[in-house]
Order: C-alpha cells, then sequence, then structure tokens
C-alpha cells in the first residue's frame, strides 16, 4: 500500500503543476481582484484583538527562521528516532528547495503586495506566498514520513488533521494580515505541492535502486 500512495505523487503533482498555471495566467490577466477582494474583506471581517495576536504567531510560525527552528528540531528528532539518512535528505529536500523555487517565482512574478487594510508590514513581492509554500513543504513532507511509521489510523487520522489545519492557518493568517491575496496563498500551497510530488518521485525512486541492489 505505501509505494502505491508514492507513485500517485506524480499525478497529483502535475495537476498541481497545471493549476498552477491556470492561476499565475488569471493573476497576470487581473481576473482574480473580484475573488482576492472578496477572500480578503471576509477573513479580515474576524478581526478581533485575540485573532490578531492568533494571526501574528502562526505568521511567526512560518516565516524564515520558525521554519528553520522548526526543521532543526524536527530533524533532530527523525534521526534520533527513526536514523533514515534517506527520509533526512527527503525533509531537507521538500523544505530548502520550496524556499528556493519561491524566490525564484516571486522573482519572475513580480507582484505588489495588497494595499488595503494592513495589521502587519512586509517587504519584498507576494506572489506565491513563501509562508504558505514552507508550511505546505514542511508539514507536508512531514505528513508523509511519520504515515510510513504510524500503524493506527487514529494516529494518521490525527497527523493528517493537524498539518492539514496548521497549512490552512498559517495561509489565512497572511491574508488575515493583510500582506497577501488569497490567490498568492493558493498559489503557494499548489507551487509546494509539485515541489513535494517531485521529491516523493525521487524518494520512491531511490528506495527502489536501494531495494535492487
Amino acid at each position: 500500500m505505501k509505494v502505491k500512495h508514492d507513485r500517485r505523487a506524480h499525478v497529483w503533482a502535475l495537476l498541481a503543476a497545471l493549476l498552477f498555471i491556470v492561476v499565475s495566467w488569471l493573476v497576470i490577466e487581473d481576473k482574480l481582484s473580484s475573488f482576492d477582494s472578496g477572500v480578503i474583506g471576509v477573513v479580515q471581517g474576524w478581526e478581533s484583538p485575540l485573532v490578531t495576536r492568533i494571526a501574528e504567531t502562526l505568521s511567526a510560525i512560518g516565516s524564515t527562521i520558525g521554519v528553520i527552528v522548526i526543521v532543526a528540531v524536527v530533524g533532530i528528532l527523525l534521526a534520533a528516532m527513526l536514523g533514515h539518512r534517506k527520509e533526512l535528505v527527503l525533509f531537507g529536500f521538500s523544505v530548502g528547495g520550496a524556499a528556493l523555487l519561491n524566490t525564484v517565482l516571486k522573482s519572475t512574478f513580480q507582484r505588489e503586495r495588497p494595499t488595503l487594510h494592513r495589521l502587519a508590514e512586509e517587504t519584498g513581492y507576494s506572489f506565491p506566498s513563501g509562508h504558505s509554500m514552507a508550511a505546505f513543504a514542511l508539514y507536508g513532507v512531514l505528513a508523509f514520513l511519520l504515515w510510513r511509521h504510524v500503524k493506527s489510523r487514529k494516529g494518521r487520522l490525527i497527523l493528517i488533521v493537524s498539518s492539514v489545519l496548521l497549512v490552512i492557518s498559517i495561509g489565512l493568517s497572511r491574508i488575515y494580515l493583510g500582506v497577501h491575496y488569497a490567490s498568492d496563498v493558493l498559489a503557494g500551497y499548489l507551487a509546494s505541492m509539485v515541489w513535494l510530488g517531485l521529491g516523493i518521485e525521487l524518494f520512491r525512486g531511490w528506495l527502489g535502486s536501494s531495494s535492487k541492489s
């Protein structure tokens, strides 16, 4: 069953790549303005001191420093508990590669950040969201790696639900704080999905070649 799940990676990675192209084209053609404004209006309609503190905390978790700390801690724990070097390589490839890819994509599209109601200040370009890409890459690869070792159905359910909630919450926090459009966040998820799918396919091939040798 593990192999079958791994082999689906190229399918959803290809689908994510196609969707990313569509979203990118819509952004370039300025066809998502109503969508972005509508989502920002709804999400910022939740504004309150408590929600702002939560959003700032989630944003800090998804920041460069936050991700580096989490990656370091998780990497040490994975090495101590699992001891699988190849899984650590996939972990680093997914998170580090997503960060580099985000830099390339932002430089390519050069989309300016929202100028509406700002609850935080941020520099740099907007598309795609770096926080969203980092969150999807980090918690996505972590869920994939731990899934292989968690045997209980309940444990796997908790793993998936926790990962999904974290990824979505970090993306929403960026919209709430007014530093990203919804399309930035969506594109960040899709771009990271492509990269993660590529990493899983390479990882599967690496495992397959090792088992044959």
